[in-house]
């Protein structure tokens, strides 16, 4: 178990400004990171604490080559430190959304030099790849389309042999079958996982990401059985969700911090109108429930 927090401060929010979306924010030895990608190229922020990180400059840390399968298109970047490297996950294409594949980089440090290990092999359309740890034993995990055209998302997973090839076909983990899991597209995406003793949760977005109605939901899982689709358990609806002021709310990541407790990094939109371009990055804690489930409440207003 982790020590009680001290007294936390009031958060202030947006962690990053418009346009910033689909956050991935770590902390390791000490310094907080913040990965964002561009069109063609990945972008890092370097801080002492999460609230400094909108006051820190950007590095860029990979340039896309100026063509080819892995040259358009960066979305949802995340940074892992595996197996004593660093490591990259991204999705992107050619400049056609149908070749969406998840990439791989590696490199010694989070500033570089990266490498281009190559793309998984996904079994098809990917993005939004994360990893589940636990123990010795390591899974790959991602939004996936059923076929080969877009209409749905589904999430997968997959074993992983190493950080950069997986070793085992997907499996289907959850499809959205709810009304809060298909406004405007049937959409699941952006999983995260969450561990607390024998529990994993793997908090996941729901709906059209360019909508105001975009949202979190949760499969939970107690033991192992991880490549096991039965043995996740849906949310029966959403765990965090739009209120009359907060919008779009969706793909998350997690962290903790010594002061301020557990943390949930989200981000949400600034307009009610459809689209991508009016998101920012934003924080709040959350606690559990004495059944050992995580509460997120609701968005907090700025």
């Amino acid at each position: 178990m982790r020590p009680p927090v001290s007294s936390p401060r009031l958060l202030k929010n947006p962690v990053l400004p418009a346009p910033a979306a689909d956050p991935w924010v770590i902390e390791h030895e000490g310094k907080w990171y913040s990965l964002q990608a561009a069109e063609q190229h990945l972008e890092l922020r370097i801080a002492p604490c999460f609230t400094l990180l909108d006051q820190t400059e950007p590095e860029l840390i990979w340039r896309a080559p100026a063509s080819g399968p892995v040259s358009r298109n960066l979305w949802a970047p995340e940074l892992h430190f595996l197996d004593d490297d660093w490591v990259i996950y991204v999705a992107a294409d050619d400049g056609r959304n149908e070749n969406h594949r998840m990439w791989v980089l590696r490199a010694p440090s989070p500033l570089g030099p990266w490498m281009l290990c190559g793309s998984l092999n996904t079994d098809g359309w990917a993005i939004d790849g994360t990893v589940l740890s636990a123990g010795d034993e390591r899974y790959f995990v991602w939004s996936g389309w059923p076929g080969d055209r877009d209409g749905q998302q589904n999430l997968y997973i997959a074993p992983m042999r190493n950080p950069w090839t997986l070793a085992g076909p997907r499996q289907l983990l959850a499809e959205p079958t709810e009304p809060w899991e298909r406004v405007a597209m049937p959409l699941c995406e952006g999983p995260q996982i969450l561990r607390r003793g024998n529990r994993t949760f793997l908090v996941y977005s729901a709906s059209g990401s360019w909508t105001p109605d975009y949202c979190l939901g949760m499969l939970s899982l107690e033991g192992s059985d991880f490549m096991n689709p039965k043995a996740w358990q849906k949310s029966p609806g959403p765990v965090f969700s739009k209120t009359e002021t907060v919008w779009g709310v969706g793909h998350c990541c997690f962290a903790w911090h010594p002061e301020e407790g557990d943390l949930l990094f989200y981000h949400a939109k600034t307009s009610l109108k459809p689209g991508w371009h009016d998101r920012h990055v934003r924080v709040q804690r959350f606690t559990w429930s004495p059944e050992g489930m995580p509460v997120f409440g609701t968005p907090a207003p700025l």
